[in-house]
């Protein structure tokens, strides 16, 4: 039977091979798909609009409140805290057999000016979310003179488990809020940004500086 060809490569070669390898290696991007690393910092989007969560009402302080309970109350809201200052109340969904979700309302009445004519009225909405576990429960019966002997058998118990918390910042589910708050009391109207109100601080100090 004849004898394959054998090749015998360089000593110095083979040396050359392996650093490049090893270069190569040792230059994997840690972009790569896989090495991402995910952040883990968070920056709330707040402040951008002063008209979302507040409203000016031409009405008193206790007018307000009591427009803000009957608000929620109309809506199936379950009103615990009423006062002339402050009502809260909570309603409950269940979109899902296994997802459950709780909203609270809050609305904060501060008077404004000394004759209790206006009033400012703040509204500001928290999210729960909860989900159904499965907790496996295990029996045991109780034997005089041996003491307790676990048996094979076992319950299974649905519990809630709050997996979430989230403060409401959807626009429109406050305009939709107050809306409704007007068939009780008057609201008036947002006030809208103007041009000046628009245009970053900086810019408008640069402006001004250009016009002198």
């Amino acid at each position: 039977m004849p004898l394959l060809p054998t090749f015998r490569l360089p000593l110095r070669f083979l040396s050359l091979a392996c650093a490049a390898f090893v270069a190569g290696c040792g230059s994997v991007s840690d972009t790569m798909p896989g090495l991402e690393r995910s952040g883990t910092s968070f920056t709330p989007n707040d402040f951008d609009s002063s008209n979302t969560h507040m409203r000016h009402i031409a009405a008193s302080q206790d007018r307000t409140c009591e427009a803000a309970r009957r608000a929620l109350l109309s809506q199936g809201y379950l009103v615990n805290t009423a006062t002339r200052e402050l009502v809260a109340g909570r309603k409950y969904y269940q979109p899902h057999p296994d997802i459950h979700y709780e909203v609270e309302m809050r609305v904060v009445c501060a008077p404004e000016g000394v004759q209790d004519e206006r009033t400012s009225a703040f509204a500001s909405a928290l999210q729960d979310r909860y989900v159904i576990k499965k907790v496996n429960n295990s029996a045991s019966l109780g034997v005089g003179g041996i003491g307790s002997v676990s048996l094979p058998f076992s319950a299974t118990d649905d519990t809630l488990v709050k997996v979430g918390s989230e403060t409401i910042s959807d626009a429109q589910f406050y305009e939709r809020f107050f809306q409704l708050f007007e068939r009780y009391v008057r609201v008036m109207p947002a006030p809208q940004a103007t041009a000046a109100q628009s245009v970053p601080l900086q810019e408008r100090e640069a402006i001004e500086q250009q016009a002198q």
